[in-house]
């Protein structure tokens, strides 16, 4: 099921998010919701929090832009080495329409619980590197944009404000139209 990706500056997006108890099929529900609804938003990335959900779950798939990568469900996810330093665009699912560089690890190593709960290390380089950081840092309520000057941040801040008026205004006007239509109850 393709969830609603929530927007900053929005609290959830702030929380660190809660350690997964068991991989149980909740949680593969959760992860698979995660998977359809990145794929849908044509992301690379996505974590628990950015679709409103307080769990320390990610779900990365760099392949179209990444040869040899496919989908990875990371559950509790730690970052446990890093080494090397790259400087890539980075946008967020979260913040659309937004890109800005983000100076990050070139390379890192982490270990999580995989889709049906066992333990492995997954060595990342490349845009996978990024995409981890990135997602890992939205399991402890850090954005890209933290990473950016004080300026830049709200100046974004400023534009993600205005689209979520503009989004807010357009349900309204579906659900005024809505209402009007001849097979509305």
């Amino acid at each position: 099921m393709i969830r609603e990706i929530v927007i900053w500056p929005d609290p959830v997006l702030k929380k660190v998010a809660k350690p997964v108890d068991a991989v149980d099929d909740g949680i593969r529900r959760l992860l698979d919701d995660m998977s359809e609804t990145m794929y849908a938003a044509d992301g690379v990335g996505l974590a628990a929090p950015q679709i409103g959900v307080d769990k320390r779950c990610i779900v990365i798939d760099t392949s179209p832009r990444q040869e040899g990568q496919k989908l990875i469900h990371l559950v509790n996810p730690v970052i446990v080495k890093a080494e090397g330093e790259t400087t890539y665009t980075e946008g967020c699912l979260s913040i659309p329409g937004e890109a800005e560089d983000v100076d990050r690890f070139a390379k890192v190593w982490v270990r999580a619980l995989d889709y049906s709960g066992k333990p492995f290390e997954l060595e990342c380089d490349e845009l996978l590197a990024i995409a981890a950081q990135h997602e890992h840092d939205h399991l402890e309520g850090t954005l890209f944009v933290d990473h950016l000057s004080s300026l830049k941040r709200e100046l974004i801040r400023r534009r993600m404000k205005k689209l979520k008026q503009d989004r807010a205004a357009e349900k309204a006007e579906d659900i005024k139209t809505a209402a009007k239509h001849k097979s509305a109850l």
